[in-house]
This record gives structure tokens, C-alpha cells and sequence, in this order.
């Protein structure tokens, strides 16, 4: 469930300054529920502590957006009585490959919800290299990130797992001029 002031999240909160447009996400993971800050310029509290990358929930916790507070309700939460898991941080990057990275995610930072990273060629001519550039420092992170081999899909599942792991904010693609 998206939490924001955007008009394609689910709990849409448009009223409230403090909430950015894609501010939160609370998800159902393997473990139980956890609630994930998207790079929101206010920050998303949980019991009054600011939630870095991802938390796990557990009943009775209070979910804090902007001015909102969110209870969190449930019978019996997998995990809930159990250590929090951190989210793992992500791999030290180049500063090549952040500009790669930045530039594979700046269509889904600035688009709706299920827009597609940037293609090799986009991300090549935005940054004014090669494409097979491009492709060594994508090789680079896909392995870094541990990101499987095979697949057409992998750009996509780079973009998420640096979103994920906060290696890349969305609040900071919006504000940061493209290359």
C-alpha cells in the first residue's frame, strides 16, 4: 500500500503539506509486514523513531506520515515476536556507477508508480558515454547488488533493489538536475 500525496498512491493523503507525493509503502513481506520511508523529505516515524530504509512492524506499532498517525493492527504477525531485520545496506558504489544508477532510476523517481528504468541507450546519452560504458558499470552493480544472471528484466530489478536499499532517493532525483 502507497502512502503519499500523489494522485496514484493508495492511501492518498492530500491535504497534508508535510507528506511528500510518494511518501511510504507498507508491505506484506516473507516475514510479516513492514513499512518502508521512500525517500520522503519529512521523514516516516515508527513509535516515534524515523524509519531508515525498512522496519518491520509488529502489532499496536504507530506508523507516523506528516501529521498522520497510522495503527497498525494485526491477530498474528509472522516474525512479530522476533528481531526486527535490518534491510542489508547497499554496496559502496564508484562515482561512475552512482551516475549510472542515478540515471537508471530518474524515469521511475519522476513517473508513475510502474514506469520502466531507463533503457542503456538513455542512460548513455544522458550521460554522454558508450553504451557498452554503460553496460560494464551495469555489470558491475548487477553483481554488487546480487542481482541473478539471466533475464531480461534486470534493469528493473536493479532499480528496486537500489530503491530498497536506499542507494538511490527518490526525493533527491526530483530535486537533482539530470546530468
Amino acid at each position: 500500500m502507497t502512502i503519499g500525496r500523489g494522485p496514484n498512491t493508495v492511501l492518498r493523503l492530500p491535504d497534508d503539506t508535510d507528506v511528500s507525493r510518494l511518501h511510504a509503502v507498507i508491505e506484506n513481506v516473507a516475514s510479516g509486514w513492514s513499512v518502508r520511508d521512500l525517500g520522503s523529505r519529512n521523514g516516516t516515524h515508527v513509535n516515534g523513531e524515523r524509519v531508515l530504509g525498512e522496519r518491520m512492524l509488529r502489532p499496536d506499532d504507530e506508523i507516523q506520515i506528516g501529521g498522520v498517525r497510522i495503527f497498525f493492527r494485526a491477530e498474528d504477525v509472522a516474525g512479530s515476536h522476533t528481531a526486527t531485520r535490518s534491510v542489508s545496506r547497499a554496496p559502496l558504489l564508484t562515482r561512475r556507477e552512482r551516475a549510472v544508477l542515478q540515471a537508471l532510476c530518474r524515469p521511475v523517481a519522476l513517473g508513475d508508480m510502474f514506469t520502466e528504468p531507463a533503457s542503456v541507450r538513455q542512460m548513455a546519452t544522458s550521460l554522454r558515454v558508450t553504451e557498452t560504458a554503460v553496460k560494464h558499470h551495469l555489470g558491475n552493480m548487477y553483481t554488487k547488488f546480487g542481482i541473478p544472471e539471466g533475464g531480461e528484466r534486470r534493469r528493473v530489478l536493479l532499480a528496486n533493489e537500489a530503491f530498497r536499499r536506499g542507494a538511490v532517493v527518490i526525493s533527491e532525483m526530483i530535486s537533482a538536475d539530470p546530468p
